[in-house]
């Protein structure tokens, strides 16, 4: 069923995943901003750079292990050359610790916390024969999207799922700056890790939980926190719940052509939004055009695309799936 689509008005995305979410809660505006409009700061992040490359190592060195059958040492070596590859040529701000050198050193130490094969980790293995690695899933929600009339998808990216303690645990990776206290505890209510748990249920994977390993990486030094975090049942029920309303107020917004603003701690949070000169100036396309480029991050096809070319990929209405690798 295609139904009416505003012209003019840019199209309402046919899939959510939590860093969307987490962002519309934040403030609805820089949402639409960013994920609906598709305006990304021109220039990279060091901590995107840095934390994606360090991924993309530790994902090759697993796969290399895993399912090449390659012993350890090898596959951290092409784990390796797998980090200086997507790190690319990227300048790091000398104020970062985040360099190219010290990420491959983090990768390193690592491995020597959490030796292949040796960490008490096994990745499941899916019917296919595929293990259980760079986990992706595309469910649908109880949720229709407004121009299509098809079920919103949900969608996700988990570092692993894995046989750990007698249970099956969501493992990600996350590169942070500090472990403490207080980055231990932000994970018992986090969406990101409900919404894995959840979409794993939808695939009859019974999760027990989430692993979370934290590496600091700092100019002197690197260290790493494991926390387990778990979900009740009822936990995840309120999980699909609010997300599910917090789209369809999305959805609001869009038929109205209006999306609130935080205007208070938002604005600063993680060091402040890019959108700030955006969002205080009364002619904001004039920002938008100077500091900011269009692209969209497609969470399906896992590549950026143009604005154009989404938009057409879209265009059409897409049937109820379900995208697990291995099922």
């Amino acid at each position: 069923m295609n139904l009416h689509h505003p012209p003019g008005r840019p199209l309402f995305p046919t899939s959510w995943d939590s860093t969307m979410v987490a962002a519309f809660r934040a403030c609805p505006h820089k949402a639409f901003r960013q994920y609906i409009q598709h305006y990304k700061p021109r220039g990279q992040s060091v901590h995107l750079v840095a934390g994606g490359a360090f991924a993309k190592g530790v994902e090759v060195a697993r796969m290399s292990y895993y399912e090449e059958k390659l012993s350890a040492e090898e596959s951290v070596a092409l784990g390796i050359q797998a980090l200086i590859v997507a790190y690319g040529d990227f300048v790091c701000p000398p104020e970062s610790a985040k360099s190219l050198a010290r990420t491959l050193g983090a990768l390193e130490f690592y491995f020597s916390q959490y030796p292949l094969g040796a960490d008490g980790m096994e990745p499941v293995t899916f019917i296919s024969g595929r293990r259980g690695i760079e986990f992706s899933f595309a469910e649908p929600l109880p949720v229709l999207h407004p121009v299509t009339g098809d079920p919103i998808l949900y969608t996700g990216r988990t570092d692993m799922i894995a046989h750990f303690a007698g249970g099956i645990y969501i493992v990600d990776e996350k590169t942070t700056t500090a472990l403490g206290a207080s980055w231990a505890k932000q994970w018992d209510l986090r969406s990101q890790f409900t919404g894995y748990i959840w979409a794993s249920q939808q695939a009859g994977i019974k999760a027990s939980g989430a692993i979370v390993r934290g590496i600091s990486i700092l100019k002197t030094k690197y260290d790493t926190l494991q926390i387990p975090t778990y979900r009740s049942p009822f936990e995840v029920s309120r999980w699909l719940h609010q997300v599910c309303r917090d789209i369809e107020r999305a959805k609001v917004m869009w038929e109205e052509g209006y999306w609130d603003q935080s205007l208070d701690g938002a604005c600063q949070d993680y060091g402040g939004c890019s959108f700030q000169p955006v969002c205080r100036s009364p002619e904001p396309e004039k920002w938008l055009e100077v500091g900011f480029q269009r692209l969209v991050w497609d969470p399906l096809a896992r590549k950026e695309t143009t604005v154009e070319e989404w938009e057409l990929q879209h265009s059409e209405a897409l049937a109820p799936q379900t995208l697990l690798e291995g099922f």
